[in-house]
């Protein structure tokens, strides 16, 4: 596990969570279970996509006002939290997922494992809305990416405790794993809607077990090239500075205090 929980996840913030990512799971997977139908001029969730966003966003706030009336999250853990976040979209200015190169993933996941969960899961949804904002991104992707994007600094805050060297190993291989789910889910938010040729688009009517084999097909043809460069730069960037930033971030940690040890003697 992280080794302070900057934002504590309680019952109220957990509820916003789970609504959170069923309702952004229901938007990615439910083509497969009911038929979208109006082919491309309903491409790329154009449609549904303000409306997902408009039910995100508030379980989003809600999480983090949840954490603040329960006093799970301090001004200390906000400034941190705003810190990063803000460099995680600069980052993705910098390259905003080009030959599928993501380097805020990697402060994503540092940061997720270090300050906890519910810190890593804030931090990559609002990286990722940042860089947006920055880069123009702004579009009926992003609900989906910061979705995904939290998703990604909670699980690194989920891992078993570690040490030293094998700590940053075992980061650096989630790391290209996440890198290679990210992908996979993104490409759901559009794929459904397109027309990519016999055996790889979606076909309406058809079971979800022949629509699965033609993502999967359209996946290997198309995507998995850039999911395996966003995976492996992700691996090779935590293993190349995710030490010193470990360091750093757990020094900042003590700094604050987030979880003090508290003594009475007599």
């Amino acid at each position: 596990m992280s080794d302070v929980t900057a934002v504590r996840v309680h019952a109220s913030a957990a509820v916003a969570l789970m609504l959170a990512s069923i309702v952004t799971l229901g938007a990615f997977g439910w083509p497969f279970i009911f038929q979208p139908g109006g082919g491309v001029e309903a491409s790329s969730h154009g449609n549904d996509a303000p409306w997902i966003f408009a039910l995100i966003l508030p379980l989003l706030a809600a999480i983090v006002l949840a954490e603040l009336n329960a006093g799970g999250i301090d001004s200390k853990a906000i400034a941190l939290l705003g810190m990063l976040s803000a460099v995680g979209g600069a980052l993705r200015a910098l390259s905003p997922g080009v030959a599928g190169l993501e380097p805020s993933f990697a402060l994503i996941m540092l940061g997720g494992r270090v300050f906890g969960r519910g810190f890593g899961f804030v931090q990559g949804c609002l990286s990722l809305f940042i860089g947006a904002l920055i880069t123009g991104g702004v579009g009926p992707w992003l609900p989906f990416q910061m979705m995904a994007a939290g998703w990604v600094g909670f699980l690194s805050g989920c891992l078993p405790r570690r040490q030293g060297r094998f700590e940053v190993v075992t980061l650096a291989v989630l790391g290209f794993g996440l890198g290679l789910l990210y992908g996979a889910l993104m490409n759901l938010w559009f794929w459904p809607f397109g027309q990519y040729g016999d055996g790889l688009s979606f076909t309406e009517g058809a079971s979800t077990a022949t629509n699965l084999a033609a993502y999967a097909r359209y996946y290997v043809t198309t995507s998995v090239v850039w999911d395996l460069a966003r995976g492996i730069f992700t691996f090779l960037l935590v293993l190349l500075v995710g030490t010193p930033l470990l360091r750093a971030l757990r020094r900042v940690s003590r700094l604050a205090a987030f979880n003090p040890d508290v003594r009475f003697e007599r």
